[in-house]
């Protein structure tokens, strides 16, 4: 009887291994979803090499498909630090900056890249980069630090500002002309150039915060944003601006235009606004969960790509995001 029973039991536990490794039909992601990283993703671009993602830990990830399929793109050196901007001036050319003062030189649309500059001992973190008419590049940062590049961002050098003191540098931005150009920071610092980033002047204290950005709308109008709902719009190139009432007191981090000339913020808590008057006005057009949504890339298709500190995310205009899928590791996307 024993006998018996133990054969029972040791077939049961056959029976169940096999059934336990034996295939399984498996279905397909969902089309509208990202494999990427569940990382921090700070800056996304559209260029000849597909689409560029970088963020955590100095990741920096292509697609050429769409955002399908996802690998790594090549770095000469990983230094692991934070990347918190990706900048192009064109589909080929564009610096990635980040923390440690470290930045990154692509040619080729961001699939391969090579070290332009890292201070690892008094490395203040970068947040933004922009390359101006005249072929010069400029990086901002952490307690008034400004880079400069006059070889298309192979090397840089320390570059003095007046009146920008010790002030944390958070964002640079240029009208559709790139005459005329924004620096803001800490503390509700404005900088204005007319002469394509040559010269600067302080623009009159209008808000005692920080600003974490500015976006041209048109020739005259700007919009600048910042702590706890902070949003504030000039219609004069930037000498004078107005607060503006926002239905979502978060801070924003991000903007973009729109084909069809629609403004969109993003920021804290998965919010999005959107203005279609030229940001005199702004509507909540999304919330996301909890995440910190800190970059934003408009495709030609209309459709919405959202950078976060909980990953990267798909949205249609006015539709609800759309689920990120669980994603390979580093090894396994490359």
């Amino acid at each position: 009887m024993k006998t018996v029973f133990g054969l029972g039991i040791a077939t049961l536990v056959g029976l169940a291994g096999a059934y336990a490794f034996s295939p399984r039909d498996i279905p397909p992601l969902q089309e509208t979803r990202i494999p990427v990283q569940r990382m921090q993703i700070n800056g996304i671009a559209q260029t000849r090499a597909g689409l560029v993602a970088a963020g955590e830990l100095g990741h920096i990830l292509v697609s050429d498909d769409g955002g399908k399929r996802w690998s790594d793109a090549r770095l000469a050196i990983d230094r692991q630090a934070l990347i918190t901007r990706l900048v192009f001036a064109d589909d080929a050319n564009g610096v990635a900056v980040g923390h440690e003062g470290w930045i990154l030189r692509t040619g080729d649309g961001g699939a391969t890249w090579s070290e332009a500059a890292f201070d690892g001992s008094d490395g203040e973190p970068l947040m933004d980069a922009a390359r101006l008419p005249s072929g010069t590049w400029l990086a901002v940062g952490a307690f008034g630090r400004v880079l400069r590049s006059a070889d298309d961002g192979r090397s840089w050098e320390r570059h003095e500002i007046p009146n920008l003191g010790d002030r944390h540098l958070n964002g640079i931005a240029a009208s559709a002309d790139r005459k005329h150009w924004l620096i803001v920071g800490e503390s509700g610092l404005a900088m204005r150039s007319s002469d394509g980033g040559e010269h600067w002047t302080t623009v009159q204290p209008f808000y005692d915060g920080s600003l974490y950005g500015a976006i041209s709308v048109d020739a005259s109008t700007w919009i600048a944003y910042g702590m706890r709902g902070s949003v504030f719009r000039s219609t004069d190139g930037g000498a004078n601006w107005a607060r503006l009432n926002v239905p979502a007191p978060v801070s924003f981090y991000s903007a973009a235009l729109a084909p069809d000339g629609e403004l969109l913020l993003a920021g804290q808590g998965g919010i999005v606004l959107a203005s279609r008057n030229g940001g005199a006005s702004f509507s909540q057009i999304g919330k996301d969960d909890q995440e910190n949504l800190t970059g934003i890339l408009v495709r030609s298709d209309g459709s919405v790509l959202l950078g976060s500190d909980g990953g990267l995310r798909a949205r249609a205009l006015a539709a609800p995001t759309a689920p990120v899928s669980s994603l390979p590791t580093r090894q396994e996307a490359s």
